[in-house]
């Protein structure tokens, strides 16, 4: 681990401090690294997510030893000096060809990652689609069971979401939600080991309905991937505690009584005594009336006298 240098002057204090652990973090910046040797399909990958993740994005276009598996320092390096949480890194080799890893960091060290094989790519030139704006948070979509049940899917699943998930925000326009994200999980193999993931990015265009909702198409913009998990790194349960702590300033107060459902609805239990309904006081009704009652029994008594 690199030791944190002092501030000499402002300027570097500032930085220094900007960078710091702070209650509302800033927004994750990833750095796209290609590898001592690459290809042209790890090229393609690496640029067009390189463009879905713009502008909190960093990217190298030359060549760099880096082994992130083997040897950490190469990452952390460059971790520490472009202030990153998350990273891709593109290689090719005989015996792993057209690699891709992506991973996240914590405190400027290897948090977790997950290494890639990328078996088909189309690239978003060759697709004659409009793309979307620069910036925009994209809607994502995981199809299948396996995102549920297997460890390493799970794993794929946060990592992509940490990548594409940009700024938090409350709420979004329907307007600004300009594409979609769909990764679907294919059936496994025979061994039981994750199968084929594939990975789409679609334009939306909202149409007329006649309604108040609009009608949604969808347009394969790219880039279009199929790829399968190789291996997995996962992180030592110290370090994923401390990345997962939530400050006591984000933590949500208890309220007694006040409960909320998966769909964010509230609702409030009360605690009451034992009510004596002769007692509780009703709306005056005229009809009602004790007197009125007694005054009836009193009129029926004497017509039954008067026909004795």
């Amino acid at each position: 681990m690199l030791v944190q240098p002092k501030p000499k002057n402002a300027r570097s204090k500032r930085v220094q401090t900007n960078r710091g652990p702070k209650v509302v973090e800033n927004t994750k910046t990833a750095i796209f690294v290609r590898g001592s040797k690459t290809s042209q399909v790890i090229i393609d990958v690496l640029s067009d997510l390189y463009s879905l993740r713009k502008p909190d994005a960093i990217n190298f276009t030359k060549k760099n030893e880096v082994h992130p598996f083997d040897d950490e320092t190469s990452i952390e390096f460059f971790a520490r000096k472009n202030d990153n949480s998350l990273f891709a890194v593109g290689m090719h080799s005989k015996k792993r060809p057209h690699n891709l890893i992506l991973g996240r960091m914590f405190n400027y060290q290897i948090l977790d990652m997950i290494e890639l094989g990328i078996e088909r790519c189309a690239p978003m030139k060759d697709f004659k689609a409009a793309t979307s704006a620069v910036g925009m948070r994209p809607l994502m979509v995981f199809n299948g069971e396996a995102f549920n049940h297997s460890e390493d899917m799970v794993r794929l699943k946060s990592t992509l979401l940490d990548f594409f998930r940009g700024e938090v925000a409350e709420m979004v326009s329907l307007k600004g939600l300009e594409y979609v994200i769909s990764v679907t999980a294919g059936p496994p193999g025979i061994n039981g080991e994750p199968g084929l993931v594939f990975f789409r990015t679609y334009t939306t265009s909202l149409k007329k309905s006649g309604v108040r909702q609009p009608r949604v198409e969808l347009e394969e913009m790219g880039p279009s991937i199929d790829m399968r998990i190789r291996r997995v790194r996962y992180p030592t349960d110290d370090m994923w505690k401390q990345a997962t702590r939530i400050p006591k300033e984000l933590k949500v107060t208890k309220v007694k009584n006040i409960s909320r459902d998966g769909l964010g609805d509230k609702y409030g239990r009360i605690h009451m005594g034992k009510q004596d309904i002769n007692k509780i006081q009703t709306r005056k009704v005229k009809a009602l009336k004790k007197h009125l009652d007694a005054d009836s029994n009193k009129r029926q008594k004497m017509d039954v006298d008067g026909l004795e």
